[in-house]
């Protein structure tokens, strides 16, 4: 039998990333705090904690963590069934990965549920949906939101649905920038802005566009959804954003899509443990029918969804009027075109569409 005491020391120690830390938390000495993680490595004949700055768990203290997690939630349950309403309402502690996107887009409403309820103490950590399923499998988090469709061993990968991004610039933006379309030499010239460093869909976003790599323009890193909305409208560079966080300035004219052919979707998955307690088993159901209610249905690997599956979400349905819009501006903002060149575009052989 595990000693409970040194198994929230342990936790707290491995959450605080500070011995010092968790003894502030804990409200005992730092002696006291390294006596029981050593009695608990003694235990378990097993090193729990990597002794760096900051302190992080080993595997086997990744293992350990989950369990600690998972007793928290199966307690917090208990209590609420055992004890007076009054006196049964002490939220649980918990964590979940969110990639940045989705918190600033269709998540909102699984917060408002999760906070509202008041059952839980809720911290919300964000990070590249690439990076999130590392979160879980140390222990950190008791679910996240990640790009992989495959789970490590001992966890589960839910299909969430597909986050549609289109690629805008302001009006003023793209006159200056694109006049002919989104080109290489434009893409060359053009300052585009992304959300950090860790941010692939850009090059992966203009890599399927030309067939080839592009690494050499100018980028801004504006660090969150809303500041790097607010640059592209501001003129500062081009980028990538979630369609529906656009939509009131589509329609509002202060966005236009400078590639409207070409849609990029990023498939999300939620991972949480293969076994879990209700607590977390109930969070799960609420994010995976969210997600489904206001994402695009996955399709096959290097398929594009629907017109039929895009136009029956929630957050694309209302994209319809704004797409026409912007067809509007585009055309508005375009100069008019000599005889020559309204005689090729009606040609069978032009298509009438942007150029490329």
């Amino acid at each position: 039998m595990l000693d409970r005491d040194q198994l929230e020391t342990f936790a707290t120690v491995a959450e605080q990333q500070s011995f010092e830390r968790a003894a502030q938390a804990l409200n005992i000495t730092r002696g006291a705090v390294s006596q029981r993680i050593k009695a608990l490595e003694e235990s378990l004949s097993t090193v729990l904690l990597l002794r760096d700055k900051p302190i992080a768990p080993t595997p086997s203290g990744e293992i350990l963590l989950r369990h600690v997690k998972a007793l928290r939630m199966l307690e917090g349950a208990a209590l609420r069934e055992l004890m007076p309403p009054d006196k049964s309402n002490i939220p649980v502690p918990l964590a979940i990965a969110v990639n940045a996107d989705s918190l600033a887009t269709w998540f909102p409403p699984v917060l408002q549920t999760l906070l509202l309820e008041r059952r839980v103490a809720l911290e919300v950590v964000t990070d590249d949906q690439d990076y999130t399923s590392a979160r879980l499998s140390r222990g950190e988090v008791v679910g996240c939101i990640s790009t992989d469709a495959k789970a490590a061993a001992g966890f589960v990968a839910e299909a969430l649905g597909a986050m549609e991004y289109r690629c805008y610039a302001s009006p003023g933006f793209a006159r200056e920038f694109f006049p002919d379309g989104l080109t290489v030499p434009a893409v060359l010239a053009a300052p585009a802005v992304l959300f950090n460093r860790k941010d692939s869909l850009h090059d992966e976003f203009l890599s399927d566009r030309f067939g080839f790599s592009i690494q050499h323009y100018a980028r801004h890193y504006l660090p969150s959804p809303a500041s790097l909305l607010q640059g592209i409208v501001m003129g500062v560079g081009y980028g990538l954003v979630p369609r529906q966080q656009a939509l009131t300035l589509m329609q509002d004219r202060q966005l236009i899509d400078v590639a409207p052919d070409q849609p990029a979707y990023t498939n999300l998955y939620w991972h949480h443990w293969e076994v879990e307690p209700l607590l977390s088993c109930e969070i799960t159901e609420l994010v995976v029918r969210e997600a489904r209610r206001q994402l695009v249905p996955i399709t096959a690997p290097g398929s594009f969804p629907s017109a039929e599956q895009t136009s029956g979400t929630p957050a694309i349905r209302s994209a319809n009027f704004a797409t026409a819009v912007i067809q509007s501006a585009m055309k508005t903002d375009a100069p008019t075109p000599a005889p020559s060149e309204t005689a090729s575009a009606a040609s069978p052989n032009h298509p009438d569409q942007p150029a490329t």
